[in-house]
């Protein structure tokens, strides 16, 4: 009992350092990678085609569609592939894994990719402590790489080993004259197996090995190989489970491509096996040399299986990701880093280029709107799991605003670069000021929550009268941020820009008298110079944060007097 519940842990601890390696393996990605391996990954998936290929290619070379689905999921996650190209990228994983059971076929081994885990280690520990931080980045990316290997690795040697062992599977021979249902019955234990297993790769050998061994028929044979193409897609399910929405959506798209392709196979089940047969029989003339033949056999079924499914599912990769947009919805407080309006692709022309990225400002300021009321809520949030989460989640904000200010500024140099108009130079200058300066505002509002943090971990308290200060600071600034939105949106020019000039002047004034007060609040002992520090910290930081929101209003008030002259 100690011993077996020993061996449960160590499976255990294999998919902890599976996981671990996923996480950090992600998070090296995306400091390190960003935008170019993003620029990388566009131009390898620009179109449905070209993303099963660069699936099949990867899968091919790595020898496990598990590890190409893994490695998607947390591209997935890191935002370097959007979901469609997610979905492209796992179809052709599904026909790359088919290349294993070719060479267990032909030559009976598959290379093991986690042997180079141990000096991939050593290659990536000088990384991991350099004092570059591309370095770095780097160097956890490859330690997250070696661990995710290490990891699937050591989920197969933990896992019950069922190779070493086919005797345990030679009860199934009961089971094999049902008709239709022995088929569905070993589609099940395929799944399941595959599971256990957690190597499609692993369980494609036991099947070619009971076959071989006339355990069970070709048919069956090929049942158990659907439920490994279902088996298999539970490694990307557990990969995504620390993942963010979009990833579990693409490791979701997985099974559901996977599932589809079961179900049909099985309503035309005879006729495909039929077809099969007849490619090995009378195209590739393989000889019925006892296991010969039907190891070749499986490996077809199991290559035209997938080449079949990605042929009819290829046409429905949109469908896909609507279908498991309503599985998987948006959780509310989770913010998917994703430019709406603006494409990755081609430019369009250069009007509605500007279009485009004026309704990506839009919407940038709109989402800066949200980071503020969420400082405020922040304010008033006492629950420590709450006031964390909230925390966090203002943190992520922060850095999606960075990056729409890179995204957004890229796209308008790319814009400018064309053929434009003086109108439109100009107009393209004044938005990229108003990017400038919208990502700012994101960085008061991280200010704001920060001073509040450490406010909290000081374990002070304001006023009743400082709360009332405050709370009417950052009424004044939450209008000035509406109107900004106001006129950011007024294409035309209907809104009065005084409004804005008229809420700053309002901050500027109650910033002077609040300031004035602190001074004799503190030398009369009202609270301590530390309380004073923070208060005026929070007070301060909601001026600055509307000299921004002016700066905005100004580069908007511009593009209209230069279109008007």
């Amino acid at each position: 009992m100690e011993y077996s519940f020993y061996d449960f842990l160590k499976l255990l601890g294999s998919l902890a350092l599976f996981l671990y390696g996923m996480k950090i393996m992600s998070e090296g990605l995306q400091k390190f990678a960003g935008d170019r391996l993003r620029s990388i990954l566009t131009a390898m998936t620009t179109n449905r085609v070209t993303g099963v290929l660069t699936g099949m290619l990867i899968t091919a070379l790595i020898q496990s569609s598990s590890a190409t689905t893994v490695m998607v999921v947390s591209f997935v996650n890191a935002g370097l592939l959007d979901l469609a190209q997610s979905i492209g990228v796992i179809m052709g994983a599904n026909i790359g894994t088919t290349v294993t059971a070719w060479i267990i076929s032909a030559l009976g081994f598959k290379v093991d990719v986690s042997a180079f885990s141990l000096p991939l280690l050593a290659i990536g520990i000088p990384l991991l402590f350099s004092a570059k931080s591309t370095r770095k980045s780097v160097g956890e990316f490859i330690f997250g790489f070696a661990f995710l290997f290490m990891g699937l690795n050591l989920l197969k040697v933990n896992a019950p080993d069922l190779s070493e062992n086919p005797d345990m599977l030679a009860f199934v021979q009961n089971y094999t004259d049902m008709g239709f249902l022995s088929v569905l019955l070993f589609v099940l234990i395929g799944t399941v197996l595959t599971m256990i297993v957690q190597a499609s790769a692993a369980t494609m050998a036991i099947t070619l090995i009971m076959c071989a061994n006339g355990w069970i028929s070709f048919e069956l044979g090929a049942a158990l190989v659907l439920g490994e193409n279902i088996g298999t897609t539970i490694t990307a399910n557990l990969a995504a489970l620390t993942a963010n929405t979009q990833a579990r959506r693409a490791a979701m798209a997985h099974l559901m491509f996977n599932v589809f392709g079961v179900v049909w196979v099985l309503l035309l089940f005879k006729p495909f096996l039929g077809v099969v047969d007849w490619i090995i029989s009378d195209v590739m003339h393989v000889s019925e040399a006892e296991g010969v033949a039907v190891s070749f056999k499986l490996s077809a079924f199991h290559t035209c299986f997938n080449v079949c499914n990605v042929l009819i599912l290829i046409w429905f990769v949109h469908f896909i990701e609507k279908t498991v947009c309503k599985i998987i919805p948006q959780k509310e407080q989770e913010e998917e880093y994703r430019l709406q309006f603006i494409n990755g692709g081609l430019l369009s022309t250069a009007e509605l280029s500007i279009l485009q990225a004026r309704k990506e400002i839009n919407l940038f300021a709109e989402r800066i709107q949200r980071m503020f009321r969420m400082v405020r809520d922040l304010l008033h949030t006492e629950n420590e799991n709450d006031f964390n989460k909230l925390f966090s989640r203002i943190e992520k904000y922060e850095n999606i605003s960075d990056n729409m200010e890179i995204e957004i500024a890229n796209y308008l140099n790319k814009v400018s670069e064309g053929r434009l108009s003086s109108e439109s130079k100009l107009q393209i200058q004044e938005m990229l000021r108003e990017v400038t300066e919208i990502e700012s505002i994101g960085d008061s509002c991280y200010n704001l929550a920060r001073t509040i943090n450490h406010k909290r971990s000081g374990g002070i308290d304001f006023t009743e009268n400082q709360y009332e200060h405050i709370h009417q600071m950052f009424r004044l600034t939450d209008n000035a941020l509406s109107q900004m939105i106001e006129l950011v949106e007024d294409t035309h020019h209907q809104v009065d820009i005084n409004k804005s000039f008229n809420i700053e002047t309002e901050i500027n004034n109650y910033r002077n008298q609040l300031k004035n007060q602190n001074i004799v609040d503190v030398n009369n002992k009202a609270y301590d110079y530390q309380m004073g520090v923070r208060y005026m910290d929070l007070i301060g930081e909601c001026e600055k944060l509307g000299d921004y929101v002016v700066n905005v209003v100004e580069a908007h008030r511009d593009v209209k007097n230069k279109k008007a002259s």
